[in-house]
């Protein structure tokens, strides 16, 4: 079925943001006197957000007493950097395009802080009309509350939603909400993960997979 409206979370999925995020954690680390570490694994780690990579970053622990300060540290780095080398995964222009095309309104549900999320967007540039972050509901992803308040400002309903995600928490999300789900391979997943296990309604290997089912000739 054709879809209403399309919802996509951001890092990792619409955005490649990791790019932002190598010479933010490898600088620190540096700084510390720590060797660099791969591209690949820092890729890993930018959908688990800013703890997961306070604890790549200085090898700590999420129960480390300053592990807030830590986080802090590394998104005030951040701050200087977001949007600088991020850029959409290839295939999003032509999707974007198809759904403006077919008058398929499209928006961002993330659990990216408003400011870096504000800030990526404007620098890159990429102008979307609907955008909800982890600020505008009180509980955010896996929760379905912000993908529950994107279909309302669009006025559609869920059940005519697509949301896609590269996370466990944004197919969960996306059930809980009623929406369509579907798993984006192409994204920040770890190698201990399986993608499979979440059962999402469908699994796409790169973003043009999803122009196809728009085309409903999957």
């Amino acid at each position: 079925m054709t879809p209403e409206a399309v919802l996509f979370d951001l890092d990792g999925t619409l955005v490649d943001t990791a790019l932002d995020f190598f010479s933010v954690v490898n600088s620190l680390r540096q700084e510390e006197g720590l060797p660099a570490l791969t591209d690949c694994v820092i890729r890993e780690q930018v959908s688990n957000g800013g703890v997961a990579l306070a604890c790549l970053t200085w090898e700590i622990e999420r129960s480390h007493p300053d592990i807030q300060n830590y986080r802090q540290r590394l998104l005030d780095r951040y701050e200087n950097t977001v949007g600088k080398e991020a850029q959409l995964f290839p295939g999003f222009t032509t999707l974007l395009n198809e759904l403006q095309r077919n008058s398929i309104p499209w928006g961002i549900v993330t659990n990216k802080p408003r400011l870096y999320t504000d800030l990526l967007l404007a620098r890159m540039p990429l102008a979307c009309e609907f955008v909800v972050c982890p600020e505008d509901v009180e509980r955010t992803k896996p929760a379905p509350d912000s993908l529950l308040l994107c279909a309302s400002q669009m006025n559609v309903h869920p059940s005519n939603c697509w949301y896609v995600g590269d996370h466990i928490r944004d197919i969960d999300a996306a059930k809980a909400a009623g929406m369509t789900s579907i798993a984006a391979l192409f994204g920040y997943i770890e190698e201990s993960q399986d993608p499979q296990a979440w059962q999402a309604d469908h699994y796409v290997s790169e973003p043009n997979e999803i122009t196809v089912l728009l085309s409903g000739k999957a």
